[in-house]
């Protein structure tokens, strides 16, 4: 008995694996990363890895909802619906379907890549577009959007055809020299003088799904490596790129919410094959003609392979991180000058708490002078010289008086390696007072009375009547107040012209225009003012971007943005002084709108920012904490 029960059980148990096996969907392997199915020939692209995720942590966010607080209603609204008039309503026109539809399926990665796509530096060969959108477990809603659009575009007499790359079909559409007018305005045609401009090549749509993920490009060359690599072809990816990979490894570890990536080095190549301008001129010019190799080679550009970000968030509160992969032994031009030294950059004890914004940068001076001059020199020895002419002349100015003066060993021999500012809050609601709040410059020399001199010199060229100016004491220290060419006139009055104030302490050279700030620091030393290292949660904020690789910053978020909600309010209500603003800013932003600061201020508080240098490149993070508040 007991083996027939066996045998039955067994049986039964085949039975309804062979139902399971033949009557269950497949289950479907997860989509590559987008590193895996990207082109070889990858430029630049933004990819956001889990959707769900993201959407999921973005509603718990100080920004979003910042954005979504009822008193700020009347504002998001308007915005919203200028958005929907000048960007969503024409694209659903020209497309054919309603974009939230396709937003919605957003569950997985969504990335955008830019590709070489065999262009060459000249306009007759676009680079590529790709974009890669996972549906996940909305891929039967992808589907049916996918065939609902296609038939919507052949109603409208579009021409569709199919192209199959790698056993994948793809649908084929071609864009009207309309479509998306509004959004983006053609511009006319650029043609050589003596030759006919070259006809308008259309603009073709590659788009297929592959389970549950789009894949849309602009060009054979964009797709038919996605679908290799969806396939199970033999294509390179972008994966097995050296620079990327170790790019990887150290940038986009520990799964960022959103990462980016640009490959510097296949895009100055490209740049450097693009025709000079002045090819085939034989016109004689005063201006030097500068070759887009000459540039990059000048400014060190050509050393720089790549650049990324990356932005984590924790329960801490977010960071970004960017990084630009340039080797040291490859570095000059400008980004030596950027390979600051990993020296102590955290805010000095006579920088007070009141202080809304703070910034520390360890830069060489005398070796970034140097380096400027040799830049400089490599694109133009005509510019250098002309530099040279401007001190030459400094010089001769000042020699009339005082026969040692030498403007070189004056003011750029003292240069030290510290540049500080700190600025305080606005003085006053003008928008004046709010546009220019108290700003102190720091900068370490070596003999203060020296730079002092060879300013005096600069400030007496441009202005004769500073020739006589004479300093003031207070507290032990001289200060001298140079005048400044007068600003433009605001609302048809004239303004009064503002003055730059100069002096020294501590082994800085001290300036600003604001006289108030400059005293506050010259009393520093008596130790009254409560430090700003000492406020409450910058310490820990600074932990997580360093302080000793020579740039450290701060911010007090949750006051400044009091100062910046003041300064658009005020500007809203003088329909003058709006155009400060950009056309499209005041078309879309109603600033009068905005809600009183105090009922949104819980959703600001500080952030900080700090950067160093490796052998491999240089990094800058971002940190800002979640609000106490929230």
């Amino acid at each position: 008995m007991m083996p027939r029960v066996r045998r039955l059980t067994a049986g039964f148990a085949a039975i309804a694996t062979f139902v399971f096996l033949t009557h269950t969907a497949p289950v479907r392997a997860a989509i590559a990363p987008a590193e895996n199915l990207l082109p070889a020939d990858t430029l630049a692209f933004f990819t956001l890895p889990d959707g769900t995720a993201f959407r999921a942590a973005a509603k718990g966010s100080p920004q979003l909802m910042f954005w979504n607080d009822a008193a700020m209603k009347p504002f998001h609204d308007k915005f919203m619906a200028k958005l929907n008039e000048k960007f969503t309503a024409p694209l659903e026109h020209d497309l054919g379907l309603k974009v939230a539809g396709f937003a919605d399926l957003l569950q997985g990665q969504l990335t955008l890549a830019v590709t070489v796509n065999g262009a060459n530096g000249h306009e007759d060969v676009s680079p590529g577009l790709l974009l890669l959108l996972d549906a996940r477990d909305k891929s039967d809603a992808l589907k049916t959007n996918l065939a609902t659009l296609q038939k919507k575009w052949a109603a409208d007499g579009r021409t569709l055809r199919t192209e199959t790359f790698h056993g994948l079909a793809f649908t084929v559409v071609t864009l009207a020299s309309n479509d998306f007018a509004e959004l983006f305005p053609k511009r006319a045609p650029v043609s050589e003088i003596g030759k006919e401009p070259k006809p308008e090549r259309p603009t073709e749509i590659y788009f297929t799904q592959f389970q549950s993920l789009l894949v849309a490009g602009n060009s054979p060359k964009v797709v038919e490596p996605v679908a290799a690599h969806l396939t199970g072809g033999s294509a390179p990816a972008l994966a097995a790129d050296a620079t990327f990979a170790a790019d990887k490894l150290a940038q986009f570890r520990d799964a960022p919410a959103y990462y980016g990536w640009f490959n510097g080095k296949a895009f100055f190549n490209l740049v450097s094959q693009a025709a000079d301008d002045s090819a085939g001129s034989a016109a004689p010019s005063l201006m030097p003609n500068f070759s887009s190799t000459k540039i990059l080679a000048a400014t060190g550009l050509d050393g720089l392979k790549s650049a990324s970000f990356a932005l984590r968030e924790t329960p801490d509160g977010s960071t970004v991180a960017f990084h630009l992969t340039a080797p040291e032994s490859g570095r000059a031009g400008l980004l030596k000058m950027l390979a600051l030294p990993n020296k102590d950059a955290s805010a000095p004890m006579f920088v007070p708490a009141e202080a809304l914004k703070f910034s520390r940068l360890r830069l060489d001076g005398k070796q970034t002078w140097a380096e400027l001059q040799k830049m400089v020199a490599s694109l133009s020895p005509v510019g250098l010289a002309g530099i040279n002419s401007i001190i030459d002349t400094a010089n001769t100015f000042a020699q009339m008086k005082d026969p040692s003066f030498d403007l070189r060993n004056n003011l750029f021999a003292n240069l030290g390696d510290d540049i500080i500012t700190f600025e305080k809050a606005p003085v006053g609601d003008s928008i004046a007072a709010l546009s220019s709040p108290p700003t102190l410059y720091l900068v370490a020399v070596n003999n203060t009375e020296q730079v002092i001199q060879g300013l005096k010199v600069v400030a007496a060229m441009a202005s004769p009547a500073n020739a006589s100016v004479e300093p003031r004491e207070f507290v032990g220290h001289k200060i001298y107040s140079f005048a400044l060419p007068k600003s433009p006139a605001i609302n048809g009055k004239a303004s009064q012209p503002p003055t730059f104030n100069v002096s020294s302490s501590g082994g800085y050279l001290a300036l600003s225009t604001d006289t108030s700030i400059l005293e506050d620091y010259l009393r520093s030393a008596d130790g009254k003012s409560k430090p700003l290292r000492e406020s409450a949660g910058l310490a820990s904020a600074a932990a997580h971007v360093g302080t000793g690789g020579g740039l450290f910053g701060f911010q007090n978020q949750r006051e400044t943005m009091r100062s910046y909600f003041k300064l658009v309010k005020n500007a809203s209500e003088a329909d003058t002084t709006m155009k400060m603003f950009p056309p499209a800013v005041r078309e879309w932003m109603d600033f009068a709108l905005l809600p009183e600061y105090d009922t949104v201020a819980k959703y600001f508080y500080l952030s900080v920012f700090g950067g160093n240098t490796s052998g491999e490149g240089v990094t800058l993070k971002v940190f800002t904490p979640r609000p106490p508040q929230l």
